[in-house]
């Protein structure tokens, strides 16, 4: 009986590829290294570079009188970083992560065969990190297709390609480690693969083995900032229908439900007497469409438009992919009843901008915040000189760190600038502790943030329990 079982499970394996060269030669074409261009304000003495009074402050301010321009400012230069992307379609759209081309003045496609064309950018979306940009060519360009990334199992074979480290056209191979993991953004659907992935195959494909594309190579964990196996790729279920946005309005344009929700947990389960601690608990319900189709704060969301809510992580994808405007039928439990409202979805990219002036006026931002081990102030003009960050970017920037924190231990040091929290931006203190209290909210234990330094920018997954 085990002599069976055993031929019976190997006849089911899959064993692995003789080679992977085939599928390499025939996906390469389509893929693509990105070099994008900004210019850098000029600075002015030391700025830090050097300790007052040192003996090299001579020798820098020296190097510096050399590189002025007419009225003592030093001359604007021109900063580069390097990423990947991949051609969806003949007519020259391209995809890419939205931190590879996020503030650039000019971005330079080159491609597998050799030749170089200059893109614009169609849009983006820094909930999922995915930018789409546009190329002109005189020929048909290759591309390679989307795959169902929900078909994807755990020990499947897939292939990465990209622009590692500035070194060209490269290919790892390596197998799905995990599905639908989430680092901090409310839309996560991460592919986890032990598929070599480094600082420069960001906005890259990931293939499987038909040669379609099932993920969007986005981030890693590591404690040096080189591959340790540990790579994640945006699915592509989730990419397709923001491109296709993007394509369509420029924009993205999810639906928008306006409740605050939680999980349910087994005391709450408990206390509500509900046969299952599932569903998504409703802690407040502002102004919007919720409210006016009836919905209280205490309701437990059963169902929505049909689909069983497991949990809040769950509801919060499934109403972003539901078209705005559609009025849909929820099902909730209040007061140990089941109810159906019908609530018509407003637009939360709308929702997101309809902050009142007073929130955000004079004297409402403070100067300063702490936060897990990090002392943050709203990036001013005269910070963005000294930290050589481009003119119109926003963010936080590091003014100290703690060196007994975990921000410290990854790396983090005063100067840095953070730009997104959560895999969204943040312009001010409010915002960043906004995307703190969410991430806690859904039960998350810690947030990805996308640090700048010097223009070269990286994702720092922080915990939540220093903050």
């Amino acid at each position: 009986m085990v002599l069976i079982l055993s031929q019976s499970l190997m006849a089911h394996a899959r064993g692995a590829p003789e080679s992977f060269a085939d599928l390499a030669e025939r996906v390469s074409p389509a893929v693509v290294n990105i070099t994008t261009s900004t210019t850098v304000a000029g600075r002015t003495g030391p700025q830090g570079i050097v300790p007052e009074g040192s003996p090299f402050e001579d020798f820098f301010r020296e190097f510096q009188d050399r590189n002025r321009n007419g009225n003592g400012d030093s001359a604007p230069r021109r900063s580069s970083a390097l990423g990947s992307g991949f051609v969806i379609s003949e007519d020259g759209y391209i995809v890419t992560n939205n931190h590879v081309i996020e503030g650039a003045d000019e971005i330079m496609i080159e491609f597998f065969e050799g030749f170089d064309l200059p893109a614009t950018l169609v849009g983006t979306d820094p909930n999922t990190d995915i930018a789409v940009l546009k190329v002109e060519a005189d020929n048909p360009l290759k591309f390679v297709s989307f795959g169902n990334s929900d078909e994807a199992r755990v020990g499947d074979w897939v292939m990465a390609m990209g622009n590692p480290l500035g070194q060209g056209f490269s290919v790892s191979a390596g197998i799905v480690s995990a599905r639908n993991r989430a680092l901090s953004g409310t839309y996560d659907d991460y592919i986890q693969t032990d598929a070599a992935i480094n600082r420069g195959n960001s906005g890259g494909p990931l293939f499987n083995m038909d040669g379609d594309v099932i993920g969007v190579n986005t981030a890693i964990l590591s404690p040096n900032g080189g591959s340790i196996g540990i790579g994640f790729s945006m699915a592509s279920n989730v990419v397709t229908r923001v491109v296709d946005q993007l394509k369509e309005f420029g924009e993205t344009r999810r639906g928008w439900l306006g409740v605050r929700i939680q999980d349910v947990t087994d005391d709450v389960a408990e206390a509500l007497a509900l046969a299952e601690a599932k569903g998504a608990l409703v802690s407040d319900v502002p102004e919007g469409p919720a409210m006016d189709g009836g919905m209280k704060a205490g309701d437990v969301i059963l169902s929505f438009d049909g689909v069983d809510v497991q949990d809040t992580r769950q509801l919060v994808r499934t109403v972003a992919n539901t078209p705005v405007g559609k009025t849909v039928r929820v099902v909730v439990n209040r007061d140990g009843e089941t109810q159906t409202l019908k609530i018509t979805l407003g637009r939360r990219e709308e929702a997101e901008t309809a902050i009142p002036a007073s929130a955000e006026g004079p004297g409402a931002e403070p100067q300063e915040v702490e936060t897990m081990g990090l002392t943050l102030a709203p990036l001013t003009d005269e910070m963005r000189d000294e930290l050589s960050v481009p003119a119109g970017t926003d963010g936080l920037a590091v003014t100290a760190v703690d060196e007994a924190s975990q921000a410290f231990e990854k790396g983090l040091r005063a100067g840095d600038v953070i730009t997104e929290a959560g895999q969204s931006t943040v312009r001010t203190v409010a915002e960043l502790q906004d995307r703190i209290d969410e991430a806690k909210e859904e039960g998350r234990k810690s947030i990805l943030l996308l640090v700048r330094r010097a223009g070269d920018p990286r994702f720092v997954a922080l915990g939540l329990d220093e903050g």
